[in-house]
């Protein structure tokens, strides 16, 4: 049996290390040309047969899946994973709300008093690309909304959830700021982010955004979707100046969601969405630490933050 699977790199080193911990589990990956040395390098340690083919992620998926067609013709076993549009993948994406909500409750505790002191989850923060982990983060908050728990109900009850891409890859905010509501294929994508590389969103995360958003409008609980898009340099500050402050290495991918904190022009935004809820928390999505070393960070700030 096979495992077939398209990626901009974080994906196929996952379904990579999962795959290969299955007996007589081989793993082939299609990757676009955009994908960097060093994924390619992990990859094929890990065990991956690695294929580079196509412009963007997209090229690089159509193979993957004319490859699982013809493996079926042929009678051989093999199997398609998306590296973002299953349902699978967003149920265990959304069970980070759990972790941070129980987190926060823990912390909170009073131990004097024995109770939570009133906490908020304000906004999440998360990089889009295909929409598979902001649809996990969706489906964690409205579960733990319409769950038995009232405080963990409480706590996530008007959230803002800030979908963050870089210019040249903004594929969610084409789509859910469509007139029609329609999905918007990009011609292409024009950005260092190349891990978020997904000319379109699947529809699911529009469909749930929008859930997510009437609810706060039909409740008036302030729950909410937006899309900031930064651009290249912004989203490069962010993964510079986080390296500074945790000692930490991420790809500008991550550093789309790490720009609102970074960049002034999209502070000031955030923080006055939030003027309202001024006590609440903000929680950023932290993610996409493989295709990066210091040679590269180096490089991205040379070239994005001359100044």
């Amino acid at each position: 049996m096979k495992v077939i699977s398209s990626s901009g790199g974080n994906a196929g080193l996952a379904v990579t290390t999962v795959a290969r911990n299955i007996p007589q589990m081989d793993v082939s990956v299609i990757v676009p040309e955009t994908t960097k040395p060093l994924v390619v390098e992990k990859l094929r340690s890990l065990g991956a047969e690695v294929t580079i083919h196509g412009k963007n992620w997209n090229e690089a998926d159509a193979l993957a899946r004319k490859w699982v067609d013809d493996a079926k013709k042929s009678g051989w076993g093999a199997v398609y994973v998306s590296p973002y549009d299953n349902p699978l993948l967003w149920t265990g994406h959304s069970t980070v709300i759990d972790e941070i909500i129980t987190q926060l409750l823990e912390q909170s505790f009073d131990q004097t008093t024995q109770q939570t002191n009133n906490i908020k989850i304000g906004a999440v923060l998360a990089s889009v690309g295909g929409g598979g982990l902001l649809c996990g983060i969706l489906e964690g908050i409205e579960r733990n909304y319409h769950g038995p728990s009232e405080i963990r109900s409480k706590l996530v009850r008007g959230t803002k959830v800030i979908a963050c891409e870089t210019e040249g890859a903004a594929s969610f905010a084409a789509s859910f700021n469509s007139d029609d509501g329609s999905i918007v294929r990009l011609d292409g994508i024009n950005s260092i982010a190349t891990s978020l590389g997904a000319t379109s969103v699947t529809p699911a995360v529009i469909q749930r955004s929008k859930r997510h958003r009437d609810r706060g409008e039909i409740s008036n609980s302030g729950d909410d979707v937006d899309s900031y898009v930064c651009t290249d340099s912004e989203a490069v500050l962010g993964c510079v100046q986080f390296s500074s402050d945790h000692r930490m290495l991420v790809e500008p991918a991550c550093g789309a969601s790490l720009a609102p904190l970074y960049s002034d022009r999209l502070r000031t935004k955030l923080l006055d969405q939030l003027k309202d809820n001024e006590d609440s928390g903000i929680v950023v999505e932290v993610c996409g630490g493989s295709g990066v070393n210091m040679d590269l960070l180096r490089g991205w700030k040379e070239s994005f933050l001359k100044d």
